[in-house]
């Protein structure tokens, strides 16, 4: 099986030609397909996952605006996770959207829910609360890359710096939606846990996985 890391790698190699990679047996498929990848493992782990749909702009839906990240933002209202048509080609975008399977696995699932009730009722840790909202979704989305076939790589391949600290998911409008900086290290970690592909690890803090466990197909 072939990773992540090396699939990228090799697609480096299509510049110098395809008489190169005949020579080298080398074949893969493009980053627009990962986007594929990734929704076809989600689907075959969970009921009721987003539809992907490449965009020109992420703020001409689900109300979003510029405070919106620009790349990949999950409509929970409609149900589906917008792309934007450029950022489909960036090797980091299918985090980006496993990332979001993430939060429509909480959502469609109850996990959501359960982290609304505790964060309504403790607002003084809702900084905590989120971070530990963030680091399962993290989680999911390692496990949902792992099922892809997308193995062997870490969020600091792509980032130096924390990704998605703008507003990324939400309901109507997305410009509502919440937001929080989570460290990458913290993020890397979680993302690593899921990609192993034990989704009962996927439980920081005070939150368990047994709703993720209950929603898991096979």
């Amino acid at each position: 099986m072939v990773s992540l890391a090396q699939a990228l790698c090799l697609r480096c190699l299509v510049k110098w030609g395809a008489g190169v990679l005949l020579l080298l047996g080398l074949t893969g498929p493009s980053l627009a397909d990962d986007l594929d990848r990734v929704r076809t493992a989600a689907v075959a782990a969970f009921d009721q996952m987003p539809v992907i749909r490449r965009v020109s702009r992420i703020t001409d839906h689900c109300g979003a605006d510029e405070t919106v990240a620009p790349d990949v933002a999950y409509c929970t209202t409609q149900n589906m996770i917008f792309v934007q048509r450029d950022a489909a080609s960036r090797p980091e975008t299918a985090y980006f959207v496993a990332h979001a399977f993430g939060h429509a696995v909480q959502v469609r699932h109850g996990v959501a829910d359960v982290a609304l009730a505790q964060i309504t009722a403790r607002r003084s840790e809702e900084t905590k609360l989120r971070t530990w909202v963030e680091s399962q979704v993290d989680c999911i989305a390692g496990f949902v890359l792992g099922r892809a076939g997308m193995t062997g790589t870490q969020l600091t391949d792509w980032f130096a710096a924390p990704p998605l600290t703008g507003r990324h998911w939400g309901r109507d409008p997305l410009r509502a939606g919440p937001k929080v900086t989570v460290d990458l290290e913290t993020r890397n970690v979680w993302f690593q846990t899921g990609l192993a592909g034990d989704l009962r690890a996927c439980a920081p803090g005070e939150f368990t996985s047994d709703l993720l466990i209950a929603a898991l197909r096979r």
